[in-house]
């Protein structure tokens, strides 16, 4: 097959683009937001690090897809040979992902919330929970993976504008903005309310590079390309897709630093989220806050019940086609599982939601490195990792397992908080 053209390219853009709608949630709006107010521009290096590991490591989930035909749980479960570790690796999986996919649903379930509450914040938590939960049943039962993906880059491109244009239109200080890209620092609680910065830098971090969205991204290249040839194509998608939602997620902070920052304001809901878009949108910031949490909120209930089905009915080796009932059943049980806990646990929304991201961070050294381990398959042939791959691989496994060591108390601190609220 010849090398595709640049215009080709774009128009195979989809696999990546619906990592990116997986990962613009409202976990990101949520924890980007609170950064950006509580720290200013300080947290800037975290979401550029997540943004360079996410695009990293979904670019060789995607390359696995593609080589293999098969998604990542699947590749998981053949090449372990040993039954004891095969089944080991099997339990970590399905743990790995129940535990995040739920903690992540419940997020996504709790920005739709506040999303809603933002412009009525008359209606009770309850029937919001219910109208979403049906909604995402409906819309995961049809099984449409094109269906899903059109509406999940609509709502990247929606989220994109309006963030990009609001942080080109506030006081930005750009020297900052360029200091906590590049100058990895962690302030202290005490100048910032009692918000664990560590918390929140593993926030941002479990917000991009989701565990999740690797067995969401491998599937998806599976189905589209169907030529190794096609690699590149996968590769180009990532990085732009991505690195989109990486600017993005930056865009949130900045507005957030530029508006709230410095104010007094402690973000604990839509309204003071809204404020980061005022200089843009006015009076018409919380509405247009409400309905970009509401999308998000709803576009990662899809994304997150859609990849746990993935990895389950992989790694245990079922059929994953999106009209199999077993397929169908674990993405109910996730669905079903975060609702009750946004309802649950719905008294701190702004703390649920960091918690959650938080969480991801924690889960995601493991699932890292069985993409690793999975990548370096001697059947991949030429489109095995290369040495700088590995190297790159290894550096960010280890910084994440660092922060996921020192986060430890603070995120324990954090669900005590949430079951005594």
């Amino acid at each position: 097959m010849a090398k595709s053209t640049l215009a080709e390219k774009f128009k195979n853009i989809g696999p990546g683009a619906l990592v990116a709608a997986g990962f613009i949630g409202p976990g990101t709006v949520t924890t980007c937001t609170v950064s950006g107010a509580s720290y200013g521009y300080t947290m800037l290096w975290a979401l550029l690090f997540a943004t360079v590991a996410t695009i990293l490591f979904q670019e060789m989930a995607a390359r696995i897809g593609i080589i293999t035909g098969k998604g990542l749980g699947e590749n998981i479960r053949d090449r372990i040979g040993n039954p004891a570790l095969k089944w080991a690796a099997i339990a970590i999986v399905i743990v790995a992902i129940f535990v995040g996919n739920i903690a992540y649903e419940t997020g996504n379930v709790t920005g739709g919330i506040l999303g809603i509450q933002a412009f009525a914040p008359g209606i009770q938590m309850l029937p919001i929970v219910v109208v979403i939960g049906i909604a995402g049943f409906a819309c995961l039962w049809i099984g449409s993976y094109k269906l899903v993906e059109k509406i999940l880059t609509a709502i990247v491109v929606f989220m994109g504008v309006v963030f990009l244009v609001t942080a080109f239109a506030s006081p930005v200080d750009w020297g900052a903005v360029v200091s906590g890209l590049f100058v990895p620092t962690l302030p202290s609680a005490e100048q910032t309310g009692g918000v664990s910065p560590i918390l929140v830098a593993a926030g941002l971090i479990g917000t991009t590079v989701v565990p999740y969205n690797l067995f969401l991204h491998a599937s998806g290249a599976a189905e589209r390309f169907k030529d190794p040839d096609q690699v590149a194509d996968a590769r180009f998608d990532a990085a732009l897709s991505i690195g989109l939602g990486g600017v993005i997620s930056m865009a949130i902070l900045i507005c957030a630093a530029a508006n709230i920052h410095g104010t007094g304001v402690t973000v604990a809901n839509g309204k003071d989220m809204a404020i980061a878009l005022q200089p843009l949108l006015g009076s018409w910031a919380t509405y247009m806050i409400g309905l970009g949490l509401l999308a998000a909120g709803f576009s990662s209930v899809i994304t997150a019940s859609l990849s746990a089905a993935y990895a389950v009915n992989g790694v245990l080796g079922w059929g994953k086609g999106l009209k199999d009932i077993r397929f169908k059943a674990i993405w109910l049980i996730v669905l079903l599982a975060g609702c009750f806990m946004a309802v649950a646990f719905g008294k701190s929304p702004t703390q649920l939601i960091l918690t959650a991201q938080a969480a991801n961070a924690i889960l995601l050294p493991i699932m890292a490195f069985f993409v690793m381990f999975c990548a370096n398959g001697a059947d991949l042939e030429k489109f095995k990792n290369h040495l700088f791959a590995n190297i790159a691989g290894v550096v960010i496994i280890l910084v994440t397992i660092f922060i996921a060591y020192r986060n430890m108390s603070s995120f324990i601190t954090s669900v005590q908080k949430l079951l005594g609220a």
